[in-house]
């Protein structure tokens, strides 16, 4: 059978192409974009899609036999909606961080109030990457937004807590990284002896909660 490319998309903000034979990329101009039509695809489960994955401006869709058509629609409809209230986490975490002070001292707050700004939001899976079971968390109060570090750590410890531009996290194992380390959590965030081995998957909601 021949398999036929969709034209990129002509919908503004919105930009679709093959990935391979059996998948479809679409790139998009916002975060929100992504959230909304990747949780729209999981929520029709289509006949044929076999994974959708969402990163900070692209949808991936990998499809066995799919409507392609159907995707394609699904993939350009960029109206967001408001997310579905998934499973809560909660994270306990000891606020001891190298970085607390400074964060404190770049955003003008004291570190009591640095803390109180991390616990009092609630934060939701976005998506994963970079290192198995690392979820990206939105949610995080703007007056806490930073650049990621200069100068990256050789090595963040697993269990830590941490913050970098509008996102949230908690590093599942130890590993190279550049966010702003607020705390640590002794809950695992992955563990592949387990059917599900993250703790943490898109869609889910998230609280942190000071030890």
């Amino acid at each position: 059978m021949t398999r036929h490319a969709p034209a990129p998309s002509a919908v503004p903000g919105v930009r679709i192409l093959p990935y391979g034979p059996d998948a479809l990329l679409a790139e998009y101009d916002a975060l929100d974009a992504v959230l909304s039509v990747a949780a729209r695809l999981r929520r029709l489960a289509l006949p044929g899609v076999v994974d959708v994955v969402a990163a900070m401006r692209t949808v991936l869709v990998v499809h066995d036999g799919a409507d392609r058509e159907a995707v394609v629609a699904v993939l350009s409809d960029v109206r967001l909606e408001p997310p579905e209230a998934g499973p809560l986490v909660v994270v306990p975490v000891w606020y001891d961080g190298p970085d607390l002070a400074e964060v404190a001292a770049a955003t003008r707050r004291s570190e009591t109030e640095v803390v109180a700004a991390h616990t009092a939001a609630e934060y939701r899976v976005a998506f994963c990457g970079f290192v198995p079971g690392f979820a990206y968390l939105v949610g995080l109060p703007p007056e806490l937004h930073l650049p990621r570090r200069a100068t990256p750590r050789a090595r963040v410890p697993a269990g830590s807590v941490a913050i970098a531009a509008e996102f949230s996290a908690v590093y599942p194992s130890a590993t190279a990284g550049g966010w702003h380390l607020l705390g640590h959590t002794d809950l695992p965030m992955w563990d592949d002896t387990l059917a599900e081995p993250a703790l943490m998957v898109p869609g889910m909601r998230v609280r942190f909660e000071a030890r």
